[in-house]
């Protein structure tokens, strides 16, 4: 199945699966919107590079540190609550950014608030991938995932053009605006879903242990499972490339020329090339052997980085920057349906409450280090520097063996 409409026409036979990917896709939508208008914002006002690593961190590091927290609610509070209650809050604060953009409010208010909305949905994400396999049967988990993190980057494409056309127009109010519409329209559908699929599987079992012992049983699932580490390392890695592309994409559309619009589109082609790796995904989803093709899903997302360097010509750099945002997808989709059809339900979303926020690091990571390495070895420098530490990741991965991997990880 490698056309890449066959996952997402596969997901919308099913009712439920249509629900939550009508949810998802306005959120996820207004998300990227909100994230082009988010920089635009930060650097137009301060015209530094740093502020830019400033303000994705801001998104990221909630997530980080409150991700472990956010698995374990998700595993024992009613996750429809949850979901919608994240979705109302985050609704308020895009209003509150708004108002900073509107009024020339200090720009420190911006990464503030942006961090107040990651704070807010930190277990949205563990709800979420806890809640397909219940909404979905086993075999159509896969396509719906592809389906699921495709809708991510078909809307980082949609996101990005509608915000590059907004803040054409000077309205970065706007596109705060319609992204706190979006939260509203996903609370919506989470109240459509069905109540029994939302609520978690441990609420009848006993009185709940402490936090320490809570997020041990979500670690001691992951080690038990003998491809974790590789899956984890995937997503680290390919969340550290995006967390520096984040920057170096500014700086890639200010030197062709193209200026703040031409970073939503660089993160539009980041998109496509998810949405067309969909089918792809799907088909690597049910390989026997995820770690190779989250191996070779790696080594293609660093390839292009290098290259992105030397080249000089628009459309060359889109079809990178796509080569890239499909190789991540690819990687994300195989590493989410082998964790979801291999640990227990009970603890799902406190291990994925353990997975998330190390691949979230990643993306922090990425974008704090990139501005103090442009400014030691220059933009094109910095391309191949992450090129080749992913790279070298992808080679390790795909050069050791399985059964060595695995003792490792049990030891």
């Amino acid at each position: 199945m490698l056309n890449p409409a066959a996952p997402f026409r596969a997901a919308l036979r099913l009712r439920d699966a249509r629900l939550l990917l009508a949810g998802l896709a306005a959120s996820e939508a207004g998300d990227w919107l909100y994230n082009l208008a988010l920089l635009a914002l930060v650097y137009d006002r301060t015209g530094s590079s740093a502020w830019l690593g400033i303000a994705t961190a801001a998104r990221m590091l909630p997530l980080v540190a409150l991700g472990p927290l956010g698995g374990v609610l998700a595993d024992h509070l009613d996750r429809r609550a949850l979901m919608i209650g994240a979705d109302l809050v985050r609704c308020v604060c895009m209003a509150a950014l708004a108002v900073v953009a509107a009024t020339g409010a200090p720009i420190l208010l911006a990464p503030a608030l942006a961090a107040l909305s990651a704070a807010a949905g930190v277990a949205y994400a563990p709800c979420v991938v806890a809640v397909v396999p219940r909404l979905v049967s086993d075999a159509d988990l896969p396509a719906v995932n592809a389906a699921r993190i495709g809708i991510t980057h078909l809307c980082v494409v949609g996101g990005p053009v509608l915000g590059a056309a907004l803040l054409l127009l000077g309205s970065a109010f706007a596109a705060f605006a319609v992204n706190g519409v979006t939260f509203l329209a996903g609370a919506a559908v989470v109240a459509a879903l069905p109540r029994e699929a939302l609520r978690p599987p441990s609420v009848a079992a006993g009185p709940h242990a402490g936090l320490r012992a809570e997020l041990l049983g979500g670690w001691h699932a992951l080690r038990d499972y003998p491809d974790s580490l590789p899956l984890v390392c995937a997503e680290v890695v390919a969340s550290g490339a995006y967390g520096a592309l984040t920057v170096l994409l500014v700086l890639v559309s200010e030197r062709l020329g193209l200026g703040t619009a031409g970073f939503g589109y660089l993160l539009a082609a980041l998109g496509a090339g998810g949405v067309l790796a969909a089918g792809v995904a799907d088909r690597a989803a049910t390989s026997a052997q995820p770690r190779f093709a989250l191996a070779l899903a790696v080594l293609a997302l660093a390839a292009p980085l290098p290259v992105i360097a030397v080249a000089g010509w628009l459309p060359g750099v889109l079809v990178l920057v796509a080569v890239i945002g499909a190789a991540s997808l690819v990687s994300e989709v195989v590493a989410d349906t082998a964790l979801q059809r291999s640990l227990d339900p009970a603890v799902f979303a406190r291990a994925y409450g353990l997975v998330l926020p190390a691949a979230l690091a990643g993306i922090a990571a990425g974008a704090l280090l990139a501005p103090p390495c442009v400014s030691l070895v220059g933009l094109d420098g910095t391309l191949v520097f992450v090129g080749t530490i992913a790279a070298a990741c992808g080679g390790a991965m795909l050069a050791a063996p399985h059964e060595r991997a695995a003792l490792t990880r049990t030891a």
